[in-house]
Order: structure tokens, then C-alpha cells, then sequence
């Protein structure tokens, strides 16, 4: 509100003011008036100066205490040397080089303030192309669109001339007007232009548009309209694009991918054999046809006729049009008829091993884990003397991540001899019949338990023993036995056996 009375009241008296920054103020002369005038204008300049301090001071004081306030609610970035973890190296000849990416300062409401206001007082060139583009666009004058499409053509017919056209606009666009700005034409137009002798004027420089003056305020609106015309932009191309392209609709995701894979093909064998000229200078020439006053109307009046006829069709009433090529219609129809998707989910299936322990005490088997291992006798855990890691209980097994069951109940894997000869598993007995467990196998000679601890011993020699059991497991083989064989002397303190269950992949809720 205050900044807003200030640019008022600046407007309203008209003053230029050219004190402040050398680089973003522009000297203007001042007449001679009476003096009164004068002095009028001063007081006026003075008032105003007055005030517009006073507002910078006051939204300074507010820019410092909002800040303060966002520094506690936004935690600061952490530096460049403890968030990254890998060193770096830094040898004599590199410690006198200029940084390759300098840090940049961190979000501050002051700092943004002031490259905002420079920002908006050096955008106006932009925008000012951005008019004069659109009013050659638009047909403005067809003299200028048929130059700028005699232009093209050229560029289409000898690409090579594109390399020129930034030396033809650094001539015509910046020297030309530079030079005739030093040497203007004289007042009247009886004497010929001559830009014969010295300079006359002064050179034309550039200078950042003044705070708070009306082409300030302009850029800000030009601005405003930027931002806008971006965001209605984006959200057209997300509404357009995005939801043919995510799989949302996966029958015609895919056929696109179709399209486009087959589009790539063709495209890396057949590309140089496509007239690249003359497509561009016909899809130039029709696109800037296309904005013409008269051929835009007609294309507004058949995009209105298509809403239209979707309106009428959505309410069920029948439209009768002349039959016309619809794309998008033959593109449903190929993703109705052609495109099958999998209907049921991914199963796979995923295994556990029941382990159990001989007792020494009662000479029983003891249920001991369900482990994802079979804990074999020459798996890594138990060369390394550690215990079987898993769960007591079948409930406490959990599907894999992102994985739910598919079926109720574990199996029981009757083939055992399968997994065994898969795992390349040495120095055991497969069960082929019965509860198919698979008992560790010892050699003769070894004694009771084969002298595997197992995880329960105190054994002190534990490395000896390991390595002598090691040696002697490794000559033996697995062998096969019945469910009424009882493997007396030959069976080790540990058994295993395989249960299989099927999962299947869990639905993902949300968007990512």
C-alpha cells in the first residue's frame, strides 16, 4: 500500500529523480522555468525522496524480521564439504584455480528483493521481442510476416545460410542503428542525409528502466502475464500429455510405445532418406499460415463444431457429420483390438528351510529355525562356527518386500534331490520318500556328530576341526536314502527340509 501511494504520488507530479545508482538512473534535462516553479519542484522532489527512504527503511526493517522468522521454520543447507562424502583431492597446481561451480547463497528475502527489482528493470528487452515477434506473427503488417517468410525459405532451401543470420542481425539490428544514432539526419528534409564527418550526437547506450517509474511497473505486468501464460501452459500440456503417457490408461500407453518404437526404427534406417528441406519449409510455412486473421477463424469455428458434436455425444443425441479421418479414433480402435495386457499379476515363488537339531541329551530332533538357508555343511556360516539366523514359528515368515502371499498355505517341496543337486550340495542324505529331509552325512571314523559343533559346542579346537571335518566331507558325495533307512552313524546333528509358497506383486497405492 505505501510502495503504491508512493508510485501515485511520483506519477502524479511527474519527477524525475537522479540521484541513487549511477547504472539504473538515466539523466534527463531539466528546463529552465521560473522560480518559483523551481523551487516548487524541488520541495515535491524532496517529499518524495522523503518518503520513498522512509517506505525502503520500513520494508527493510520487515524484510529482516521475516527472515529471521523463515530461518527458523526452513533448516539451513548443510556446506558443500559435510554433505559430500567422497574426498576430494586438491594438489599444488589446483589450489590457484578459480572454483568450477562457487557456492551460491542461501534463499534470503533482502537478496531476493533486490535481484527482483534488477531483474524487473532489465527484462524490458525481452518482452519488447517478444511483442514485436508475436506482431510479425500475427500479421500485423504482411509485409513484415512475408519478409520473415522469404527469410525461412532461404534458410530451408541452404541450411548453411542459419550460420549467417546471427552476423546479418548483429549488422542490421545493433551497428546500423548504432551508428546512425551518432550521426542523425538533419531536423529538416530538404537537405540529403549525409553520414559524412564527425560524430553528432552523442552514443546510444542502455540503461536499466528507474524503480518505481511507470515502464518499471510495465515490465512488472509483463511479468505477471509471463508467469501466467507458463502456468496455463504446463497444466494444458500435464492435462494433454501426462495421462496418456504415465500408463494410467495402460492399453493406450502401450500402444503409443508401439508407435514410437516402430517410429524409432524406421527413423534410425530411413532418416536420411526423408526430404528434411522441404518437409520444414511446407510445416513453416503452414504454421504461419495458420495464424493468419481469416484461417484462424476457420479453424476456431471446426474446433468449436468438434466440442460440439463430444457435447451432443456425451447427452446421446445423434449427430450427423460427413465421414472424416479421425486419428485419434483409429488409434482406440488398434488399442481395442490389438493390445492385450496381462490380467493376472506376477507370481513367483519363494522358499524356506525348516531346520532341526539333534540332541545330545534325549537323541531327538528338535525343531530349531526356519531359516532362508539351508545351512549346510560347507555353506559360510557354518565353516565360520555361527549359528542358523531366522524364525521359530511358520507365521513369523514374512513375504518378500513388495510382495503379498498368493497362496494359504506353505508346500512342502517333494523333491528334494532337485534342490540339493542345484545348490551343488555336497557331504549330505536326500530323503527321496517320506518327510524328504536332507541329513548332514558324516564319514566313518568321525564319532558321534561328526564333530560338529553346530553352534552348541564348547569345542576349544574349533579352527583344527572345522578343517579336518571340512577335508573329510569334501570326499564324500550326497547319497540317497529311503524313509525307512535310519542312517545310524552316518547322520550328522543337522536336517533340513524345503517348503515353497507363492507371492504375488502387491498393488502400489498413491502416485509417486
Amino acid at each position: 500500500m505505501e510502495e503504491e501511494f508512493a508510485s501515485q504520488f511520483l506519477r502524479e507530479h511527474t519527477i524525475h529523480e537522479t540521484d541513487g545508482d549511477d547504472d539504473a538512473q538515466q539523466d534527463h534535462p531539466v528546463p529552465t522555468t521560473p522560480n518559483a516553479t523551481t523551487t516548487t519542484t524541488t520541495d515535491s522532489a524532496k517529499k518524495a525522496r522523503t518518503i520513498r527512504n522512509g517506505i525502503f527503511r520500513a520494508a527493510g526493517l520487515q524484510d529482516k524480521l521475516l527472515e529471521k522468522l523463515i530461518s527458523q521454520v526452513i533448516p539451513s543447507e548443510p556446506s558443500s564439504s559435510s554433505s559430500s562424502s567422497i574426498p576430494t583431492i586438491v594438489t599444488d597446481d589446483m589450489q590457484s584455480l578459480p572454483p568450477t561451480f562457487p557456492d551460491r547463497p542461501g534463499f534470503s528475502i533482502p537478496l531476493m528483493s533486490n535481484n527482483f527489482r534488477r531483474f524487473n528493470a532489465r527484462i524490458g528487452v525481452v518482452f519488447k521481442f517478444q511483442a514485436r515477434a508475436l506482431r510479425v506473427l500475427s500479421w500485423r503488417k504482411p509485409t513484415h510476416t512475408l519478409s520473415l517468410l522469404a527469410v525461412y525459405t532461404f534458410v530451408c532451401l541452404d541450411p548453411y545460410l542459419l550460420f549467417a543470420i546471427p552476423l546479418v542481425i548483429a549488422l542490421v539490428g545493433v551497428l546500423v542503428p548504432s551508428f546512425i544514432a551518432r550521426h542523425p539526419a538533419p531536423p529538416t528534409a530538404e537537405l540529403n542525409y549525409s553520414p559524412r564527418g564527425p560524430p553528432l550526437a552523442p552514443a546510444k547506450t542502455f540503461k536499466p528502466t528507474k524503480e518505481l517509474s511507470r515502464d518499471f511497473f510495465k515490465n512488472m505486468g509483463d511479468l505477471q502475464n509471463v508467469m501466467e501464460d507458463f502456468s496455463v501452459a504446463h497444466d494444458k500440456v500435464i492435462t494433454l500429455i501426462v495421462p496418456k503417457t504415465n500408463f494410467s490408461d495402460e492399453a493406450l500407453s502401450s500402444a503409443i510405445f508401439v508407435f514410437l518404437f516402430a517410429g524409432t526404427a524406421v527413423m534410425l534406417i530411413s532418416a536420411h532418406l526423408i526430404p528434411w528441406r522441404y518437409l520444414m519449409l511446407v510445416g513453416g510455412w503452414a504454421g504461419i499460415l495458420s495464424l493468419h486473421p481469416v484461417v484462424a477463424r476457420y479453424i476456431q469455428q471446426y474446433i468449436d463444431t468438434k466440442e460440439q458434436v463430444t457435447t451432443a455425444e456425451k447427452k446421446g443425441e445423434a449427430v450427423a457429420l460427413p465421414q472424416q479421418f479421425d486419428a485419434f479414433a483409429v488409434l482406440q480402435e488398434f488399442v481395442k483390438e490389438d493390445i492385450i495386457l496381462d490380467s493376472a499379476p506376477e507370481t513367483r515363488e519363494v522358499e524356506i528351510f525348516e531346520l532341526q537339531h539333534l540332541s545330545h541329551t534325549s537323541g531327538e530332533w528338535e525343531p530349531w529355525f526356519f531359516s532362508p538357508s539351508p545351512y549346510d555343511p560347507l555353506s559360510a556360516p557354518r565353516i565360520a562356527g555361527e549359528r542358523p539366523k531366522g524364525t521359530r514359528f511358520f507365521e513369523d515368515v514374512l513375504a518378500p518386500e513388495g510382495w503379498e502371499w498368493s497362496e494359504k498355505k506353505w508346500a512342502l517341496d517333494l523333491w528334494s534331490r532337485e534342490w540339493v543337486e542345484e545348490r551343488i550340495i555336497t557331504g549330505v542324505e536326500v530323503e527321496t520318500e517320506g518327510e524328504r529331509w536332507v541329513y548332514d552325512m558324516c564319514s566313518p571314523g568321525q564319532g558321534g556328530g561328526c564333530g560338529e559343533d553346530g553352534g552348541d559346542s564348547n569345542d576349544g579346537g574349533d579352527g583344527v576341526v572345522r578343517t579336518q571335518v571340512s577335508a573329510q566331507i569334501q570326499k564324500t558325495s550326497w547319497e540317497e536314502s529311503d524313509a525307512g533307512d535310519d542312517g545310524v552313524g552316518r547322520r550328522g546333528e543337522w536336517r533340513r527340509r524345503r517348503w515353497v509358497r507363492l507371492v504375488k506383486r502387491k498393488n502400489v497405492t498413491g502416485s509417486g
